[in-house]
């Protein structure tokens, strides 16, 4: 007889551990409904994933222990493999520093009794994980028998460590190996993998291969949800002993997949046979992720509307479409702040755009504000020949630092999130204003380069016209002085989007990259542009991961510092 297993791709908020645990339940009740016989859970289920520092409070690591002693009894009928912050028993003589006295633990669970603990093994410690600050490794692997099969159990890194997948290895250990020897029937892996596009190709590629070379069917569960900056996608997998995908997650949504393992076999399919749905487009699923990114990002932080400038552009348009999606439209407030610069085409589209989403808008002028500041400050007017470059520079930035004020303003008053509509390739080049258009609470394309910005918008239209054909069509331009577009200052955006490629996310050397064919005074210069603007990003509103290298926790470059390179 099949043993049928429920892969439960949850979206826990971290430390809700009444919350997370409530969810766990209902998730195990309807999979025992179904006949499932073992439950998956995600990585940290129990406190959410990444606690970060929370797991050196003393308080933090007991509740979710505690919490886990509650939960155990009430999970009769099924066995569960369920994550949670484990306690590690100090050494002789101390010496563990602060916060690794604990480990990423997975507890598998049956008759209402924790039957065993496992820790993981291999603590990432690379772009924006840091988990071997935190947490002890495991000293050792074993396996488990539940619900009648030889389970070894895996978290999340424990499977990223193939040599014959991957070229360089990170660790020592192979976790997967190791349990394979000891008998394991079957794999499971619980993680909290965060999602990026490159990811989405390879990952399942890897775990194929493990099952593959193994010969064992592997089961894979994910967390789903936006955390802060990062986005965890689902997509949970469920392999069989040949390497092949049987059956698969939604994306961006919270999903219960019920599996049936022929575990002598090696044999996975889905109850009934169904088939296995396509995945998504990259688009697709960039777009679905910043939108459950926002989603999360404001309820979380007690937000539930938007506030965003609209500019007429295709940045803030996108954006703005993300938060209707994300908040609903009733919940979106739009603000044209128009100034003597800004093009009645412009104006036309911010209205068109708001009335397309049905979100609602406001026209809030700054011209007068900006006459005042301009005399009080004694500052020509932008475009003004009579100018200096300083002078011009100062008077641009004034304009982006008033909506920054009204944006700010609004938000306090209605108690709105402020969206910021910046996009990868300017935050990369400094082609913002600190304290202006860089104002705001979370800013949902920071890690999308404006090339993709213009793929994401089309998918927004894919089924209707939301963003205006003449957004989309026009010269992008900050409409700061007169006749300005953004290629007056920056390469083309299809050039830059690959330099920057190349120099952020691949840590090309300048030399690699004229070698690819860029202009060696365009890669000088634009590595002094991302140089130079370290200290604005610092003080940017987080934004959301969708590239391998986002500006952000990944990305840890000095301030202060000469290295030209």
């Amino acid at each position: 007889m099949p043993l049928r297993v429920a892969l439960a791709q949850l979206d826990p908020l971290i430390g809700d551990l009444d919350g997370n645990v409530a969810a766990i339940r209902r998730a195990f009740d309807a999979a025992v409904e179904r006949g499932a016989r073992l439950v998956l859970f995600p990585e940290l289920a129990i406190p959410g994933y990444p606690p970060k520092d929370l797991v050196e409070r003393e308080g933090f690591v007991a509740a979710n222990r505690r919490a886990l002693a509650a939960l155990a009894p009430t999970l009769r009928g099924a066995a569960a493999v369920v994550g949670f912050v484990d306690r590690v028993a100090e050494q002789p003589g101390g010496g563990h520093p602060v916060g690794r006295t604990v480990a990423n633990a997975a507890a598998v669970i049956e008759d209402g009794q924790v039957v065993s603990v496992h820790h993981k093994s291999l603590l990432p410690t690379y772009d924006v994980f840091d988990e071997g600050r935190w947490f002890e490794p495991a000293a050792a692997r074993t396996v488990v028998r539940v619900a009648g099969v030889t389970l070894g159990v895996t978290i999340c890194e424990d499977v990223w460590n193939d040599p014959d997948f991957w070229a360089r290895r990170l660790y020592p250990v192979d976790p997967v190996a190791e349990l394979v020897a000891q008998g394991a029937e079957l794999i499971v892996n619980i993680s909290a993998s965060p999602f990026d596009l490159a990811k989405r190709q390879v990952r399942p590629r890897m775990l194929a291969a493990q099952a593959r070379k193994h010969g064992r069917p592997l089961l894979y569960v994910n967390q789903v949800g936006g955390q802060d900056d990062l986005l965890f996608d689902g997509a949970s997998l469920a392999i069989d002993a040949g390497g092949e995908v049987r059956a698969r997650g939604r994306e961006f949504a919270e999903d219960l997949l019920l599996v049936d393992v022929e575990v002598g076999a090696g044999a996975v399919a889905p109850p009934g046979g169904a088939a296995l749905a396509p995945p998504a487009s990259d688009e697709r699923a960039a777009l679905d992720g910043l939108v459950l990114g926002t989603r999360d990002y404001a309820h979380r932080c007690g937000f539930r509307g938007a506030v965003i400038g609209l500019s007429g552009g295709i940045d803030s348009a996108l954006v703005a479409a993300i938060a209707a999606r994300a908040l609903g439209p009733d919940n979106v407030l739009g603000v044209s702040m128009p100034s003597r610069y800004s093009s009645e085409g412009s104006k036309d589209d911010a209205r068109a755009l708001a009335t397309n989403l049905g979100i609602a808008y406001q026209v809030i002028p700054i011209e007068r504000m900006y006459d005042a500041m301009l005399g009080e400050l004694a500052i020509p007017p932008a475009g003004d020949p009579a100018a200096s470059a300083a002078d011009d520079l100062a008077a641009q930035n004034l304009q982006a630092r008033l909506r920054g004020v009204i944006l700010m303003a609004l938000s306090n008053r209605l108690g709105h999130l402020v969206l910021s509509t910046g996009n990868k390739s300017e935050l990369a080049v400094g082609y913002c204003t600190l304290y202006g258009d860089m104002n705001g609470g979370l800013a949902p394309i920071s890690d999308v380069p404006k090339t993709m910005v213009y793929r994401l918008a089309a998918e927004v239209n894919r089924e209707r016209e939301l963003i205006p054909r003449s957004t989309i069509d026009k010269p992008p331009s900050a409409e700061l002085r007169p006749g300005q577009t953004d290629q007056d200052s920056l390469p083309p955006y299809d050039v830059l989007d690959r330099l920057l490629e190349g120099l952020v996310e691949q840590g090309l050397e300048r030399e690699a990259l004229v070698a690819r064919g860029f202009p060696a005074a365009m890669v000088a210069e634009v590595t002094r542009m991302i140089r130079i603007s370290e200290y604005k990003r610092r003080q940017a509103a987080p934004g959301l991961k969708l590239t391998t290298k986002a500006f952000g926790a990944g990305r840890r470059i000095p301030i202060a510092q000469r290295w030209q390179g």
